[in-house]
């Protein structure tokens, strides 16, 4: 318990000085107040709207990734759905990237128990992450060509670009690869290491990969008319390609996340860059608070309502999220164990 406070210091000390640095030197507040008084709600609502559709398509696209990683009895799609939403609220919540094995910890709860679906679901987490890479970059091309980007985005974005194409050849690699090994026969770290390749298997399916790459795609793109949308709520009239600056943007500060949500040096972020379009920078900071809230408030909002559709609070959230000694293999509660079938089995990578 001791230690567990100690590290509570940590992130609230790193709020601690967001918030002084955001109040010292940040924006004039009665100007940012101003700019809320001005806000047309019907825009918000249809960012809310386009922000809910993004959540579906790109749950669909896991889902895509899933049905080629795992064999009968899959989940069904209404339980993947749950799952990614209740991983939104854990994103939103808890610092770092835990909502990504929070949605993995959901389907493995309802999931019959079998060996190694732990690993294997977060494969597929891990290739459903790299889908995004595809429109990534088709949307760094765009803004490079018909928005001004500045410097100090374009360094960060350069690396992110390199260390996701990487990734991306790895995955691809190691999809391809067949390995002849029993897994019974090999220690835990490889044995867990296989069978989390299982859940790249969509690598070696060029139509479902391209199913999930478009799905992926359609989920960007309701972010970028969110965008664009919330722009237009704080009365700020500029060309689509400044939305994909925001949205490029947004991601790009987020790689790194110095304290929950990037609060402030987001906002801050995004009212620079609008600065050279004429924007004020209290209005630019304004948008981004709400932009920021908007996003937040959809994960948070329909992660809640997942999160008790499928009987967690909070903290038994946290507790599920936590790793144990093997949980792949671990004792679940109310589910028999299933074997695969070994024609199956021998289908998948290693």
């Amino acid at each position: 318990m001791r230690r567990g406070r100690w590290r509570l210091l940590v992130p609230l000390g790193l709020i601690a000085v967001a918030v002084y640095l955001i109040w010292w030197r940040g924006p004039d507040w009665h100007q940012v107040g101003e700019a809320f008084d001005a806000v047309r709600w019907r825009w918000i609502v249809l960012a809310v709207v386009l922000n809910l559709v993004s959540v579906v398509v790109r749950s669909l696209a896991w889902n895509t990734v899933i049905r080629q990683a795992i064999v009968p009895p899959r989940p069904a799609f209404r339980l993947v759905f749950s799952a990614f939403c209740v991983g939104l609220f854990a994103n939103a919540v808890l610092p770092g990237r835990v909502g990504e094995l929070g949605r993995v910890a959901v389907l493995v709860r309802r999931l019959p128990r079998r060996k190694g679906v732990w690993a294997t679901l977060i494969g597929t987490v891990f290739a459903h992450r790299l889908f995004d890479l595809f429109p990534t970059i088709a949307l760094v091309i765009w803004v490079l060509l018909a928005a001004k980007v500045p410097h100090w985005a374009l360094t960060t974005l350069s690396g992110v670009l390199a260390l996701g194409l990487l990734a991306f050849l790895f995955a691809l690699i190691s999809a391809r690869r067949q390995n002849a090994l029993a897994i019974e026969g090999l220690g835990r770290v490889r044995r867990v290491l296989l069978e989390a390749r299982r859940g790249l298997a969509i690598m070696r399916a060029p139509l479902p990969a391209a199913t999930a790459v478009t799905f992926q795609g359609l989920g960007w793109l309701c972010q970028l008319l969110a965008v664009w949308a919330t722009m237009n709520a704080f009365r700020i009239h500029e060309p689509l390609a400044t939305s994909g600056l925001v949205l490029l943007l947004v991601n790009v500060i987020s790689v790194f996340p110095f304290w929950p949500g990037n609060v402030g040096l987001v906002q801050a972020g995004i009212a620079v860059s609008l600065s050279q379009y004429g924007v004020g920078y209290a209005r630019g900071f304004a948008f981004g608070i709400g932009l920021q809230a908007l996003e937040a408030s959809v994960g948070i909002g329909i992660g809640t309502a997942f999160l008790a559709r499928e009987g967690l609070s909070y903290g038994t959230l946290k507790e599920t999220i936590e790793p144990g000694e093997d949980r792949a293999e671990a004792d679940l509660p109310g589910h028999e164990e299933i074997e695969e079938p070994r024609a199956a089995r021998a289908r998948m990578p290693g």
